[in-house]
């Protein structure tokens, strides 16, 4: 998984595989879901995420389990 934040245009983008895309869907006004040919999400996109996130370039990560 990748995390990357494009302070530039504004837009946080998680990768979770790097399965080719074979469609994108605007699931929420501003909220890009990527997925591959089998309908799996692959990635997506928040734009104009400093609006929508407190501090999108401070991350913190868990793993449970």
């Amino acid at each position: 998984m990748k995390v990357v934040y494009d302070q530039e245009v504004g837009v946080l983008r998680i990768v979770f595989n790097n399965a080719e895309i074979e469609e994108s869907d605007e699931g929420k006004p501003g909220v890009i879901l990527d997925y591959d040919s089998d309908g799996n999400i692959v990635g997506l996109e928040v734009i104009e995420s400093s609006k929508r996130i407190e501090d999108p370039r401070a991350l913190d990560y868990a793993a449970k389990g």
